[in-house]
């Protein structure tokens, strides 16, 4: 029997899809009113690209992956856009330890974590051409979560060619098809060059196609530098196959499954674990699904409430910082206001009223609205559920507000105070409504152990 769905799931479903409808709205706007300008058009271009690129399709794309991708596992990985990713091609039997060591010693860097920092640096790094040896990977999911950490090795000191193979910890308990046992599946591509993805337009670097040249290179590495380690293979494991990754680009594959044995490589005492504590709970991370009881025989609750916990997410950071802009603008535009009221008020009467009672009163209601708004954003960061759907809810109103005085009394949305007003409130929209958000707010509450 289907489980019937709560209403804040329902709420949740419908700012997702709004979001995406809003934001491709947004686009076409740009797009329109880039038409019959000069030298302006091309930034209204520029933005509508932005607008459309980063923002509309991936959550298009989000949204249709819900729909026909399955939640289980079928061998691939999916990008942050729901979207089927890289192959897994690569199984590791070990430790974690055992793993950077056998890595590290076949000369392969690790990928620092994706920071606003190192995107900056990457994209200097490119444009100068100029190595970056740990320059981030785009993240990929498997398991519903994002990869623990990644290897690269770089190409003639040039950022746009690399070797890199990602790596996720597998579930407690978890079994390949088959009933083979493995503790660490891998996904190895090899970046030949940057160019815009087929699916979304964004800027990210194309794969070579024949990532079965990639997979043996890694395993060989391996296996060269690491006397002890030993490598099986399941032929056949999946179906060989010619497909398109993330990013549209072409694969081939024959579908064996190398499994690396590594779990008599000694690891050197300089090793450090430096990946998060795990969550052995599988997350759907394509859709917004309720969570599962604390009592989940595969959720260690307080390790998995501190893991999520002890980072904000960027989506929700990002929301509430769009958030406290939009209360700047209004703070500003409220004392602004204010002070026109003032000067061309009069000791005449509005609606039977003194007109200071008036200006007072419109005073303190827009007050009392802009610390509600100030006072969600503190409450969101903390992770309040109730304050993230209150600013969903404030700016899905705001945008329909606008759709209906465009669409239906021919309202006319210029590049001015009213197109950025929208444009904070689809980002806000875009960013609360994302599934790291969702699932930061939702988070189990870690258990207090008896003493």
């Amino acid at each position: 029997m289907r489980r019937r769905s709560s209403v804040v799931e329902v709420l949740d479903r419908f700012f997702f899809v709004f979001a995406g409808i809003a934001a491709l709205w947004l686009g076409a706007i740009l797009f329109m009113a880039g038409w019959g300008l000069n030298f302006e058009y091309w930034v209204y271009f520029v933005v509508f690209w932005v607008v459309v690129a980063y923002l509309g399709l991936p959550r298009l794309h989000r949204i249709l992956s819900y729909i026909y991708v399955p939640d289980y596992f079928i061998g691939r990985t999916r990008t942050s856009d729901g979207i089927l990713g890289d192959p897994v091609n690569i199984g590791v039997r070990g430790s974690e330890a055992q793993l950077h060591a056998a890595m590290q010693a076949a000369g392969w860097t690790r990928a620092d974590d994706i920071t606003a920092r190192s995107i900056w640096r990457i994209i200097i790094s490119t444009v100068r051409r100029r190595s970056y040896l740990h320059a981030p990977v785009s993240p990929l999911f498997l398991f519903g979560r994002q990869q623990d950490f990644a290897y690269q090795q770089e190409v003639g000191g040039n950022p746009k060619q690399r070797h890199h193979v990602r790596f996720w910890h597998c579930p407690k308990g978890w079994l390949l098809p088959g009933g083979y046992r493995v503790d660490w599946l891998a996904a190895g591509s090899y970046d030949k060059s940057v160019g815009l993805s087929l699916f979304t337009f964004q800027i990210t670097h194309k794969v070579d196609e024949n990532i079965d040249i990639e997979r043996d290179y890694i395993t060989s590495s391996v296996l060269d530098h690491n006397a002890q380690a030993r490598v099986a293979i399941l032929k056949d494991f999946s179906t060989g196959y010619h497909s398109r990754n993330g990013g549209g680009d072409t694969i081939i594959t024959d579908g064996d499954l190398p499994i690396l044995e590594l779990a008599q490589v000694p690891v050197d005492s300089s090793v450090q674990l430096t990946t998060p504590p795990r969550a052995g709970l599988i997350f759907d991370s394509t859709k917004p699904v309720p969570l599962l009881p604390v009592n989940h025989e595969l959720t260690p609750t307080a390790e998995l409430g501190q893991a999520i916990w002890s980072r904000r997410p960027l989506q929700l950071l990002a929301g509430a910082m769009l958030v406290a802009v939009s209360v700047i603008m209004e703070l500003v535009q409220f004392v602004q206001d204010m002070y026109d009221a003032w000067q061309t008020g009069s000791a005449g009467q509005v609606a039977g009223m003194d007109w200071r009672w008036v200006v007072a009163i419109a005073a303190i209601t827009s007050l009392v609205v802009i610390l509600i708004e100030a006072a969600l954003v503190f409450f969101v960061l903390r992770g309040s559920a109730l304050a993230r759907l209150a600013l969903l809810g404030a700016a899905s109103f705001v945008i329909i507000q606008a759709a209906v005085g465009f669409f239906l009394y021919r309202q006319p949305i210029s590049f001015g105070n009213s197109l950025v007003t929208i444009s904070l409130h689809i980002g806000i929209l875009l960013a609360l409504s994302s599934d790291a958000a969702r699932r930061f707010v939702y988070r189990p509450v870690p258990v207090r152990q008896p003493q």
